[in-house]
């Protein structure tokens, strides 16, 4: 490289450096994991190979709160059982708020609506899911659902819910019932029509379903979604394209960072560096993506 061309760009790379390590980051797709939940040997990151080290709940919080201070994510939205989000919360009150996850890996039932409602009205939970139904084969449009989108509407709690694709093999494995069709966002419209101020979350961005996702947020702007697991299971190309496409639809107020950390220590690393390096994106739709979008969503000071 040009040697004046080099002096030119070092001040610019140093600055965009800088601005990317004091940018505050909310992680909207965060898993409080426990110990076990991969079985006893957990799996090896599948992009990078890298097999967790942690293996106690302790470990597994130290590990996560070392990299969340680190990356200054100052908050991160806590998908998983109330028992496990709440201890993540009592060693760090400031910066985890808890989401209730369903179906979660223990197995918990659904809360009854009464005690849904105390959820929601307490502030107990900031946001209803994930919801994997898509495992399960189901959508949101199952009447067993209504109720708890009737309450979720009436307090302002959004519903975060899984859609688009899933692991390969998933069907063989883990969840026989999971089925494509189940995760795609134009699902959702009965939903929005049935309640018009409930706030959803589309989680992966409803990946591939590029047009429908377009389509659904076009139509309904209490509809956000955020870029967890495509940000890094991926190919970096076609995650870009994705995301590129939103963004030029006008979208970038709406687009939440999310890491979809589970059990992997170099998971949120990998999903921040994805999107700081986005060559189309501007440092003011970064800090909209990684902060301000959810700020807002999520009604968070």
């Amino acid at each position: 490289m040009n040697k004046r061309i080099l002096l030119f760009l070092l001040p610019i790379l140093f600055l965009q450096n800088i601005i990317a390590q004091n940018r505050k980051i909310i992680d909207v797709h965060f898993h409080t994991r426990s110990a076990g939940d991969y079985g006893k040997i957990p799996p090896p990151n599948p992009i990078t190979g890298k097999t967790p080290e942690a293996q106690t709940n302790e470990a597994i919080f130290n590990s996560n709160i070392a990299l969340l201070k680190k990356y200054n994510v100052v908050k991160a939205i806590c998908s998983g059982t109330l028992k496990r989000n709440s201890d993540y919360i009592s060693k760090d009150p400031t910066r985890f708020l808890s989401s209730l996850e369903y179906p979660d890996h223990q197995n918990n039932a659904l809360p009854d609506t009464i005690a849904f409602k105390k959820l929601c009205e307490e502030h107990k939970i900031v946001a209803f899911g994930e919801l994997g139904l898509q495992y399960e084969g189901q959508t949101l449009n199952d009447k067993k659902y209504q109720p708890y989108l009737a309450i979720c509407e009436r307090f302002g709690i959004p519903v975060a819910i899984h859609t688009g694709i899933a692991a390969p093999n998933t069907p063989y494995t883990c969840c026989p019932n999971f089925r494509i069709e189940a995760g795609r966002p134009l699902l959702l419209e009965p939903i929005l029509i049935k309640y018009p101020k409930l706030k959803i979350q589309l989680m992966h961005m409803g990946f591939p379903f590029l047009d429908e996702t377009k389509a659904l947020m076009y139509v309904y702007p209490q509809v956000y979604a955020d870029v967890s697991a495509i940000d890094w299971l991926v190919p970096k190309e076609e995650f870009y394209n994705y995301l590129k496409s939103l963004v030029d639809a006008g979208f970038d107020n709406r687009i939440m960072y999310g890491s979809d950390q589970m059990i992997w220590e170099d998971v949120i690393p990998l999903t921040i560096k994805t999107i700081e390096e986005a060559p189309f994106l501007s440092d003011s739709q970064k800090d909209k993506i990684f902060y301000k979008n959810a700020a807002k969503f999520f009604n968070i000071e």
